[in-house]
């Protein structure tokens, strides 16, 4: 039983998934928008949320600013992202506001091809208003159009050689 343990492991190490998380929040912090798997997207989530909090009431202490300098450093530990970490403490939390949480919005797009692994779109609130929350992928391209292949018709006995002349005029019809 796994009573009041919170976290999903990831089938990975404490490092390969702190590793994991701190790439999943930069990604998701520089992009506004990543496509991950649902159980990485909510673990995403969680680590996100606590970082924009932890920006938000630094930047509401403008009276004291060893106290956002302090959040600043305390982030950058996760985010390695110089300019991730800037655009956090400037953009982001000028644009939330006065949110009093839920920042980011987990969208489940189906299963992945490969290996059916649920997949979703995790992406900050505020910064994407009124664009389509669909699956975003490329244009499926046109195949061309497959040429019939025309066999030249030659008498001759079943099983021998067809003339080498004839082969040749063969090909050229072909290509």
């Amino acid at each position: 039983m796994r009573h009041r343990i919170s976290g999903r492991k990831l089938k990975r190490t404490a490092s390969h998934r702190r590793a994991t998380l701190a790439a999943l929040s930069t990604a998701l912090l520089r992009h506004k928008r990543i496509t991950t798997t649902v159980t990485k997207a909510k673990e995403t989530r969680m680590v996100v949320e606590k970082l924009i909090t932890r920006a938000r009431r630094a930047s509401a202490q403008a009276d004291r600013p060893a106290a956002s300098i302090h959040a600043r450093r305390e982030t950058a530990r996760l985010i390695k992202d110089r300019s991730v970490v800037a655009e956090l403490f400037s953009t982001i939390v000028a644009k939330i506001g006065d949110r009093p949480g839920g920042y980011t919005r987990i969208v489940r797009l189906g299963q992945r091809m490969g290996d059916n692994a649920e997949m979703a779109v995790i992406e900050l609130v505020d910064f994407n208003t009124g664009q389509a929350t669909e699956k975003t992928t490329a244009p499926a391209k046109k195949k061309p159009a497959a040429k019939k292949k025309t066999k030249a018709k030659v008498k001759t006995k079943p099983g021998a050689p067809a003339p080498a002349a004839e082969r040749a005029q063969a090909k050229e019809k072909e290509s």
